[in-house]
């Protein structure tokens, strides 16, 4: 369980399954080896279709639903994309550089320590300009953390802190279901919208000199974007798992971003 998302750049795959037909397989193959796994440590020697679990998921308004599944209808669905693989050599919106790269999810929990991590990126009075722009989005679009406050409310599900992280930057204080909001909750990141969270969030410079930041909106192409506007975030090794998901889906924003599409998120 947790966010999914996947670069909305068209392809033979995405038009043969649905953007939402092919997350659900790659999904499905994830869960079929990992289940295998699960019972072959137990000792079970059962062949997949022998195999079955029920899967509850619970819903955000802290509902269940239920479902038995059978581990070989999962292997077979994820078998209908391996005469699609080769469509992602060389695909653009490869982020992962494997095939069906243009996805990526953030396991749930999310820790308290990246929460604190996505908390320090923000801009504060060190870049004006930025902190402006932060405030105004907060305030535009209505975070008030309200809609994650339920998620937060079911202790250790979806985030690991049941307290949300604040940060006080004097004239404002940020908690951290506001964050959950401004990036996960807020529909499609469009472009526009993707390039105020990679400079929110530290994944592009936030000293960008006035005439880059104009050419945000439109970029002149992918090739400028790489040039003029570098991808920040890299793999380190204090990070936890939740911080290397978020990275990861921050490079997906750029990508996307820089490719002119939306990323797609269901969380």
């Amino acid at each position: 369980m947790g966010i999914d998302y996947i670069i909305g750049y068209a392809c033979d795959p995405k038009r043969a399954f649905t953007l939402e037909g092919l997350v659900h397989r790659l999904k499905a193959e994830d869960r079929a080896h990992a289940i295998i796994q699960l019972f072959r440590e137990r000792g079970d020697t059962r062949p997949p279709d022998k195999m079955g679990f029920e899967m509850t998921r619970r819903l955000p308004d802290g509902s269940e639903d239920s479902e038995v599944i059978v581990v070989q209808d999962l292997l077979d669905a994820a078998r209908e994309l391996a005469a699609w693989e080769q469509h992602c050599s060389g695909c653009p919106a490869n982020r992962a550089g494997v095939p069906f790269g243009c996805t990526g999810y953030i396991n749930y929990p999310i820790s308290a320590q990246a929460e604190c991590w996505l908390l320090d990126q923000l801009p504060d009075n060190d870049h004006p300009l930025l902190f402006v722009l932060l405030q105004k989005a907060i305030r535009d679009m209505g975070y008030t953390g309200d809609a994650a406050a339920p998620l937060r409310g079911q202790e250790g599900i979806f985030l690991e802190s049941h307290t949300p992280l604040e940060r006080d930057f004097g004239n404002l204080c940020l908690t951290g279901n506001q964050v959950f909001e401004l990036l996960f909750m807020s529909g499609p990141v469009k472009p526009a919208h993707g390039a105020l969270l990679l400079q929110f969030f530290g994944g592009i410079s936030p000293d960008l000199d006035a005439d880059t930041m104009m050419k945000l909106a439109a970029p002149p192409s992918p090739a400028w974007v790489a040039e003029h506007v570098p991808f920040l975030h890299a793999p380190g090794q204090a990070d936890d798992s939740s911080i290397d998901a978020l990275k990861k889906f921050f490079r997906a924003v750029y990508i996307a971003f820089r490719l002119g599409v939306p990323l797609l998120i269901d969380a």
